[in-house]
Order: C-alpha cells, then sequence, then structure tokens
C-alpha cells in the first residue's frame, strides 16, 4: 500500500520557536522509506522564512503558499488527488482551510492535533483559530497528540467519527550514541511558556541557583528579557536540530517539564522527552498521569516535584545508576517510540477510516445539524 499524502502543517521548513518541525520531519522520513509519497504544504510566514534550517527535503517535496487565495491556486488539484490529507495544528486560517480540505478532498481526510491539550482546553473556553467544534466531525480522522481520556472527549463531546492516538517520536539513526564527556549536570531544551516557567523555574534555575559548583544549560527561544538566570546557568537562543545530540548527550541529566493543559490531561508526552531517550541522556521528568505509559518511572526516568528532589538526584546518584537509566530508556524507544512505529500506526488507521468511511457531503451535513442542536 503506497499512499500519495499531503500534509498541511504548521512548519517542517524551520524548527525555530516551535517542537512541530521535528515531529514532522520524523513522521514523514519514516512514511517515505515505507514506500509512501509525501508533499508537506505550508505558510510562508517571514519569521519561519528567515530561520529555515531544512528549506528543501530528500525524503518529501515541500510547498509554500502565501495565503488562502494562493494556496488553492497552487494545490487545489493535489489535495484532491491525494489519498490522504492530514491538516495540523496551528496552521494560519486553519478552520478557513478545513473547511475546503473537508469539502473537496477525495481521500481520507485527518487533522494531526499536535497541541490536543492546548486545543481541548481552548474550544472548552471559546474557541481556537485552527480548529473549530463543527469542523471537527467534517474530518475522517482525528490524530491526538494525547491518549487517554483525550481520544473520549474527542469522539463524544466533539463528534469526531474516529480519534486515535499518534504520538509524537524521535528517530534513533538521527541521534546516534557515542560517548562525550559532560559539559552540564543538568539541561532543559524548549521555547519559552508561560505556564511552565514555574515549573521550570523550580526543578531548574532554583536547582542552578543552590549547586553553585555545577553547570546548568537552557535552549530554547522567545525567553523574556527580564529573566534573571543564575550565573552557574547558560542559556542559548536557539538550537537546530542538527545539534539536538551533541546538546542532550553533554549533559548528565536532562530535564523534561510539560505545559499545565498536558498535565493536566495527562498522556501528552513531548517530543523532546523522545528525542533525550534516543540521544542515550538520563531523564529527569515532572509527573503526569500517563507518563508510566511511555516510559516506567525509577527504571527508565527519573520523576522530581520540586527542587530538592533536583538537588538530591545530582549530588547522590551513582554513575552507573545513572547510564543504566538512560539505556533503559533508549531501548523502550527503539521497541515502542521510533518514527517506523508511527508510520505504521498511521497505515492502519488510514485503512480502519477507509473502512468505514461516511460520504463528505453526509458529514457536513451532520456538522451542520450538530451545530443547530446546540
Amino acid at each position: 500500500m503506497n499512499l500519495d499524502i499531503v500534509i498541511v502543517g504548521l512548519s517542517i521548513t524551520s524548527s525555530w520557536g516551535n517542537g512541530h518541525a521535528t515531529t514532522y520531519r520524523a513522521l514523514v522520513k519514516a512514511l517515505a522509506d515505507r514506500g509512501h509519497s509525501v508533499t508537506f504544504l505550508e505558510r510562508d510566514v517571514p519569521w519561519y522564512r528567515d530561520n529555515r534550517d531544512m528549506p528543501t527535503s530528500e525524503y518529501c517535496s515541500i510547498g509554500l503558499y502565501k495565503s488562502l487565495a494562493d494556496f488553492g491556486a497552487r494545490y487545489t488539484e493535489l489535495l484532491r488527488e491525494a489519498d490522504l490529507v492530514i491538516m495540523g495544528s496551528y496552521v494560519p486560517d486553519g478552520i478557513a482551510l478545513g473547511d475546503w480540505i473537508t469539502a473537496e478532498a477525495k481521500g481520507i481526510t485527518a487533522f494531526y492535533d499536535i497541541d490536543t491539550p492546548v486545543t481541548l482546553a481552548a474550544l472548552e473556553a471559546g474557541g481556537v483559530d485552527y480548529i473549530s467544534a463543527h469542523l471537527i466531525p467534517r474530518f475522517d480522522l482525528y490524530l491526538s497528540f494525547s491518549g487517554g481520556t483525550a481520544l473520549d472527549i474527542i469522539e463524544q463531546v466533539y463528534n469526531s467519527p474516529m480519534a486515535r492516538v499518534l504520538y509524537c517520536s524521535a528517530d534513533p539513526g538521527a541521534h546516534p550514541e557515542f560517548t562525550a564527556p559532560a559539559k552540564w549536570s543538568l539541561g532543559y531544551l524548549g521555547t519559552y511558556s508561560a505556564d511552565r516557567q514555574p515549573l521550570l523555574e523550580d526543578l531548574l534555575l532554583d536547582p542552578a541557583a543552590r549547586l553553585v559548583d555545577q553547570s546548568f544549560v537552557i535552549a530554547g527561544s522567545k525567553y523574556p528579557a527580564e529573566i534573571a538566570w543564575p550565573d552557574s546557568l547558560q542559556h542559548i537562543p536557539h538550537l537546530p536540530p542538527s545539534e539536538h545530540r551533541h546538546f542532550y548527550q553533554a549533559q548528565r541529566f536532562t530535564l523534561n517539564v510539560t505545559r499545565a493543559d498536558m498535565k493536566a490531561l495527562g498522556f501528552s508526552p513531548s517530543v523532546r522527552l523522545f528525542e533525550a531517550a534516543a540521544c542515550g541522556a538520563p531523564i529527569i521528568s515532572d509527573a503526569w498521569p500517563g507518563l508510566e505509559t511511555i516510559f516506567k518511572p525509577g527504571e527508565e526516568l527519573l520523576v522530581a516535584s520540586h527542587s530538592d528532589d533536583v538537588v538530591d538526584i545530582l549530588t547522590t546518584m551513582p554513575n552507573d545508576r545513572r547510564l543504566s537509566l538512560a539505556n533503559r530508556a533508549r531501548e523502550r524507544l527503539l521497541r515502542e517510540h521510533t518514527p517506523a512505529h508511527r508510520a505504521v500506526q498511521l497505515e492502519a488507521y488510514y485503512r480502519e477510516a477507509a473502512g468505514r468511511r461516511v460520504p463528505v457531503a453526509r458529514r457536513i451535513r451532520r456538522s451542520i445539524a450538530l451545530e443547530e442542536a446546540k
């Protein structure tokens, strides 16, 4: 089964200020490796145009568009003839684009929510500009970044005909193991987020201020200028994916910190969690429901609730146990969390959706009826 797949996503060409590019690159490459033809379409916006770290690709075609009108003029036939059309979260003008895709595409249509907890919280509070309650039932398939109860909410509250989890992943081939001297005791990779910052300050900045004889690091963009970094902590404004491996492997431990909406919903692992495991970096994570279904606490990673936990780990953890945690996490990733695993899952979801597909006109009528009934 070789599919023609079109993905309309936030960005695959630039990883600046977003985690979507890393997720898309891993998945698209795995799909190409399995014989599928993939075209990725993204809005040509200045902040990504000026920071492109993958302007072209060997494993997919990349198309840019400047507006909705430009999108329609360039890519109408491509979308109509595709076997599978996927629209991602945070795509500019996503609601209008989703209306057009679900009306025009002949193949299976899917919404890939790389931000499920944020999306569901926003929909409950009033809505977002990249997906709407009326649009969700029109997609054949809702691919969710989150598992657990999120899938029930998407199907039962928002009337998706089929919601399935599609976690992100990390390519172990892009992050081969190697032995390098540790430069930092603890590090973190992630863009600034106001709801994540208090936990980051507790689990990283506070230990850095207390352990002045050790070195710490944060890599990521959009951090406010007024943040007072401890003297022992280095801030790297942006780190392209090509440097992630060296970054992770230069840390004795790496920190995983989860956004508030994702912690509340649970079952929402970040791409950085998988990347760290692929690189063989020992992981310290905050706690959230479902973490144990991804990596086993105490055996494949460590869980910290406050700064004292982090300080204790950094000052007392034997090196052999530290390395054992990293090895077991990487083994778990190889068994369950590679891009190849996600590609196989997507193929299965495509077959399932194709077998139960409701005609487009009927889905549109059902969506309108559900809206009118509210």
